[in-house]
């Protein structure tokens, strides 16, 4: 151990979290060649390579696979120790956070962030900054931004995947609409009527293709890029909108609409925080990433 950094540690257990050199740096806010210099004293010290590139990133081998375990609850075990000499203590801490939310993460679920920091950290203050689903991932490896809240499934070593729930479609229409009148909604009854959708990269892609399946693409009249355009769209005038329950409910009690169960299923929107990996975050994102997963996992109100 004497001439073993537990910095070698810290890459090794990111380089296996994140499977890429890149994305260890930038959690590590050091030089790609620095995590190169630090693997070649890993594979010397173990002598093994236990990373091996392929094409979707780096590979464990069998010795790497053997010492995650041990190395991960070790380091787990000392930043623990050390967090607790410098403790994030929210109520009494004065910390800003930037978040990166679409507009359904705007309308359905910063409010119950909003509505629970008062009680549990009085001095925390949050800046939202519109979702770039892009370059999402980098702002959040530099720093830029804390978290990140979106339902596509991200690939990229470069951030860590909690997941929150998962959220059906209801069907939305004008709250005087001239035919659909009841609870539910038949296929006959969406095949009648005019439909308008959202399009882009906001991981919602399940209407259109329900549309598509059920041979009703045809009667798509308007497609916009924000689904918060949709209760204006739908309140006046005869159209249909498949839209995540969750933000349908806030749309109904601010907007003259009615939601109606669907006649078929569409494939829930997996709805996750993205942040930066566990042994990369300061106690204070950790305390974030924590206060969100418990206000936004659990039932809604």
């Amino acid at each position: 151990m004497r001439d073993f950094d537990l910095n070698l540690v810290r890459t090794f257990v990111l380089l296996y979290e994140t499977r890429s050199v890149t994305a260890t740096a930038e959690a590590l806010h050091v030089t790609q060649p620095t995590i190169s210099y630090s693997l070649q004293k890993l594979r010397r010290r173990f002598s093994d390579e236990l990373f091996r590139r392929a094409k979707g990133g780096l590979v464990p081998t069998a010795t790497a696979r053997s010492l995650y375990e041990p190395l991960h609850a070790a380091l787990a075990g000392i930043e623990e120790a050390v967090s607790g000499a410098w403790p994030f203590d929210p109520g009494t801490a004065h910390a800003a956070f930037t978040l990166a939310l679409s507009d359904l993460g705007e309308v359905a679920l910063l409010p119950r962030l909003l509505a629970a920091l008062p009680a549990r950290a009085p001095g925390v203050v949050l800046t939202v900054r519109p979702l770039d689903v892009v370059n999402a991932p980098d702002l959040v490896g530099r720093g830029e931004v804390d978290a990140f809240i979106a339902s596509p499934l991200f690939s990229t070593p470069r951030v860590a995947r909690i997941p929150l729930f998962a959220e059906g479609y209801v069907a939305m229409v004008a709250a005087a609409h001239p035919r659909l009148r009841g609870e539910r909604a038949t296929l006959p009854e969406l095949a009648a009527e005019r439909h308008v959708t959202v399009y882009g990269p906001t991981g919602h892609e399940g209407p259109r293709r329900a549309l598509e399946a059920h041979g009703l693409r045809h009667r798509v009249v308007v497609e916009t890029t924000r689904f918060t355009s949709l209760p204006y769209l739908v309140q006046d005038d005869d159209l249909v909108a498949m839209v995540p329950r969750l933000v349908a409910r806030a749309f109904a009690g601010t907007h003259r609409v009615r939601l109606l169960d669907l006649p078929f299923d569409i494939e829930p929107a997996q709805v996750s925080i993205y942040a930066r990996h566990a042994h990369a975050r300061s106690p204070a994102q950790s305390w974030l990433v924590d206060f969100m997963t418990g206000v936004l996992a659990a039932d809604p109100p």
